[in-house]
């Protein structure tokens, strides 16, 4: 809910763009009663801000000719790198914070002066970031609120979770310590209780979430970006080398980001080499090529990517 320090610079802020409104115009707007509209008036009046108001059909509440509200000092890019962290709160937050991230570019449109406005309005236009999730976010939104609320006021929660190696989901309570947008997913960290360890969840996979009145207190040496880092590190990872052949091989260059080493060969194949987390997430992206590339190793990449071809082709034949 804002507070009294916010609608007084809401309210400025709404004298400024127009004079003469209403006391019942401007309550409205604010979300008070003419009462407290009033009284907000008295504290600007004490404050030194130059309202007075006017009677009549036509009269209302205004500020002085000429009173402005100091520009924030913006550069034309700051205020565009400013713009674009907005925009980039709701692309990745969705509903969550969608009213917040809008408020502030009202209000950034309300006390910016010319220059920095048309600069805003050309990266509206013109700078764009988008297509961040690899799942529904508006379906994820009543879970993402939960587990933000829970976060900030360090309330348990018990949730029921699908994990991928798992037929049955399972039930646990957990302390959520962050929330965390990577590689296209959300994810939750936090205490499990039912592991009595810290686990990372991923958000589409929980399935049913209920706030508890139980309180936490995280721990005071809790770092985010460490254990992620060290979450990172002790993950078990295997080599993979892929070969694109000539005909084929701008296909790699054009993916290097997903490469850790891209090897040109005398004979004009091109080698690709990356980490992978699991034999079917390696045959996963080899079979994604389908037949263009070839699995140079692991060994055993070679065999399974064999057996689901063949399977595959098994499968067509008999539609067939």
């Amino acid at each position: 809910m804002p507070n009294t320090a916010t609608r007084l610079i809401n309210l400025i802020m709404l004298l400024q763009k127009r004079p003469n409104q209403k006391a019942a115009d401007l309550a409205h707007e604010l979300g008070v009663s003419v009462r407290t509209l009033h009284r907000y008036i008295n504290m600007l009046d004490q404050m030194g801000l130059p309202v007075y108001s006017e009677r009549g059909p036509q009269g209302g509440f205004s500020l002085v000719r000429g009173y402005r509200m100091p520009p924030l000092v913006f550069s034309p890019e700051e205020a565009v790198a400013v713009y674009l962290g907005v925009s980039l709160v709701e692309e990745m937050w969705g509903r969550v914070y969608r009213g917040a991230a809008r408020g502030a570019q009202a209000k950034l449109d309300n006390v910016l002066p010319d220059e920095q406005r048309h600069e805003i309005a050309w990266a509206r236009r013109a700078l764009l970031a988008t297509g961040m999730h690899r799942t529904n976010l508006e379906a994820l939104a009543p879970v993402l609120e939960k587990l933000r609320k829970a976060a900030r006021e360090h309330r348990r929660v018990h949730m029921t979770y699908q994990g991928k190696e798992k037929r049955q989901p399972s039930q646990r309570d957990m302390d959520p310590y962050a929330l965390v947008h990577r590689w296209g997913w959300w994810y939750a960290v936090g205490f499990c209780h039912l592991r009595q360890e810290l686990r990372t969840f991923r958000v589409d996979r929980i399935t049913g979430l209920t706030l508890m009145d139980t309180l936490f207190n995280p721990p005071t040496d809790f770092d985010l970006r460490t254990y992620l880092d060290s979450e990172a590190g002790t993950q078990p990872l295997m080599t993979v080398k892929l070969r694109f052949q000539p005909q084929v091989a701008q296909v790699a260059q054009e993916n290097y980001t997903a490469w850790e080493k891209v090897e040109k060969q005398p004979d004009g194949c091109v080698e690709v080499t990356f980490a992978a987390p699991t034999l079917e997430w390696a045959a996963s992206t080899a079979l994604a090529y389908g037949p263009i590339v070839e699995v140079v190793e692991p060994a055993e990449l070679r065999q399974l990517v064999s057996t689901w071809a063949e399977a595959i082709l098994q499968r067509y034949s008999e539609a067939r």
